[in-house]
């Protein structure tokens, strides 16, 4: 048996948590540079805010409602993830980590799934203040079905016999079903299946033939044939990238090469804490397409490395050096993107003669990230970052650091 957890409004639940006096009020929390809404609470949901809206056009909805408003916070969102995750490990000996929000694990072998999933769900809330709902059935997308109806019921739904399963995808709109996709979604309306049992009704070689090998999959999964193991390990990463826009547009050389080299020390710390190196560093500049009548440019540019590494001195130098080579006047630049690509595990590195690695600039690196670490990211960086970032994102709703800093937490005296 396989069950998944969901965390219920994940990101407006993390805000909630630290401000219990929002507990049965309308929440929003923006994307970068509070751009657009990314999560809403119930309450928000109920006074039709759309997921996506920008905020510039609902504002004065949100101050009419009474709407709590947040900038996205992913440093506290990704601690009280694992803390989630950490709890829901107790539970069982095989956990798959789906998303920031979402956990498969499996509970084969346990008997009285519906009092164990009470239990795992009640001390994940203790422990974390997290409302999490969690469905177990015989399969991970029927699974997911059962999350989605327990988010509807007391928090938790079973779907463990014939019956019970036939029930639940009964009504089940087919646009809902976990790996259909909008297209096959749309196709398969157009054909009138329109629930999830309609469309396991349908013969399996039809579903092959105009759905691949994936739509089988989905449907015998629906049957209660499980295709889709957990995934205990997590496969190799193949690029990784530091992408955010401005605050404002950026029109000189000097700040973008700021942003550069804050995003490739960034990206290197990354790829440190993955063990990784990179062979390729690209660097793309971007305008703002949407809502700007200036001219438009896009260049990006793939530098290749002598050698792997993920040291931050050299990573920070090529992608000041890609700048460069691409940066033209006359633009307004909204968003840099630095990517490390072709990535290979450090313990592979093979070296030579020619291209030799530099031990120096990797403590250099070391030391960054243990001083960090300790003392708060950003304490220490690389020169060319710069001290005044006016490049920085617009945060104007933030929230304290209140589980990762010492001074955003919370005392009670």
């Amino acid at each position: 048996m396989f069950a998944l957890a969901d965390c219920n409004n994940f990101y407006a639940s993390c805000e909630r948590l630290f401000k219990p006096t929002l507990i049965g009020l309308p929440i929003v929390v923006l994307s970068n540079n509070d751009g657009c809404v990314i999560a809403r609470s119930n309450e928000a949901k109920e006074l039709g805010i759309a997921m996506g809206a920008p905020y510039f056009q609902i504002r004065e909805k949100l101050e009419q409602n009474n709407v709590a408003v947040f900038s996205s916070h992913y440093t506290l969102y990704g601690d009280l993830s694992a803390r989630v995750m950490t709890n829901l490990a107790r539970f069982s000996p095989d956990i798959e980590v789906y998303s920031i929000d979402e956990c498969f694990f499996s509970l084969s072998g346990f008997s009285d799934l519906k009092a164990y999933s009470d239990k795992i769900r009640s001390t994940v809330i203790q422990n974390t203040g997290i409302p999490i709902s969690i469905g177990v059935a015989p399969t991970k997308v029927l699974a997911k079905v059962a999350n989605k109806k327990a988010k509807k019921a007391d928090g938790v739904m079973v779907l463990e016999g014939p019956a019970e399963i036939s029930d639940a995808l009964a009504n089940f709109p087919i646009e809902d079903i976990w790996g259909i996709g909008r297209a096959h979604a749309t196709r398969l309306l157009k054909l009138g299946i329109e629930t999830a049992d309609q469309f396991r009704k349908l013969p399996e070689e039809w579903v092959r033939r105009e759905m691949t090998v994936v739509g089988a999959r989905i449907w015998n999964e629906l049957w209660g044939m499980s295709c889709i193991p957990l995934k205990m390990v997590l496969d190799p990463k193949k690029n990784m990238c530091t992408s955010r826009a401005f605050g404002k547009p950026i029109e000189e050389i000097s700040e973008l090469e700021q942003a550069a080299a804050s995003y490739a020390s960034r990206l290197a710390g990354k790829l440190r804490r993955e063990k990784l190196c990179t062979n390729v560093l690209s660097v793309k500049l971007l305008t703002n397409r949407f809502g700007d009548s200036a001219a438009q440019y896009f260049p990006s540019l793939s530098i290749p490395l002598d050698y792997p590494t993920s040291n931050s001195v050299d990573l920070v130098k090529m992608a000041i050096r890609g700048v460069r080579r691409i940066y033209r006047r006359g633009y307004r630049y909204q968003k840099v993107e630095i990517m490390a690509t072709q990535l290979i595990p450090e313990s592979e590195i093979q070296m030579n003669v020619f291209t030799g690695h530099s031990t120096k600039k990797d403590k250099i690196s070391k030391a960054l990230d243990e001083l960090n670490k300790y003392y708060g990211a950003g304490t220490v960086r690389i020169a060319s970052e710069g001290i005044k970032q006016k490049w920085s994102l617009r945060r104007d709703f933030l929230s304290p650091h209140y589980t990762t800093d010492w001074n955003d937490i919370i005392k009670v005296g």
